[in-house]
């Protein structure tokens, strides 16, 4: 018995040591050299956080970019997706209520033109980015509502698009929560 439990007790003790202590040790190091030290990377306006760079939000006035639909309902503490896929009535019911909800605050655009990010949640539930293509579907609303020239949103979207990863990988994407907020700086 003696010979199974002081190398049972030794093994215990080594591996404390090594996934409590020096993997945490080791992953603290390495958030050190991110940006932020690891906090998150914040937006501000006006001094005041707003939120986080990589964490969608809802935005359900007119006068405001709408972001991708949420299947946590943007909580950070709970990601995830639906896990439906399209041959769940449930989910389609879904997808035709957000596409008949971007339809009505958007005017003039067909079924057809509205992107798919614009009804569907990410597979986390928070993804903060939108298409340009999408963006720019909401120009002529955005512009009615703060009586801004369609020209100076337009020219917004094209400062803020975010090129493909490398240049090659992926598409273009918008973070609609810095185009809020540079939307709000803009002078009226």
């Amino acid at each position: 018995m003696k010979q199974h439990i002081l190398p049972a007790l030794k093994l215990t003790v080594f591996a404390f040591v090594l996934f409590v202590v020096l993997y945490t040790a080791l992953v603290w190091v390495i958030a050190q050299a991110a940006p932020n030290k690891g906090r998150g990377e914040t937006v501000t306006s006006k001094g005041k956080i707003v939120g986080f760079e990589k964490e969608g939000q809802r935005f359900d006035r007119d006068d405001y970019f709408r972001g991708r639909p949420s299947a946590v309902g943007y909580n950070g503490a709970g990601s995830g997706g639906s896990n439906k896929g399209p041959s769940n009535p449930g989910y389609l019911e879904k997808v035709k209520a957000e596409a008949d909800t971007f339809l009505a605050h958007n005017p003039g655009v067909s079924r057809e033109q509205v992107p798919s990010e614009m009804v569907t949640a990410s597979g986390s539930g928070l993804d903060p980015h939108i298409s340009t293509e999408a963006a720019y579907l909401q120009v002529k609303r955005i512009a009615v509502r703060r009586g801004l020239p369609e020209a100076d949103i337009s020219r917004l979207i094209e400062q803020h698009t975010e090129p493909p990863l490398f240049g090659i990988f992926g598409p273009t994407k918008i973070n609609v929560l810095k185009l809020n907020v540079a939307l709000d700086e803009l002078k009226r």
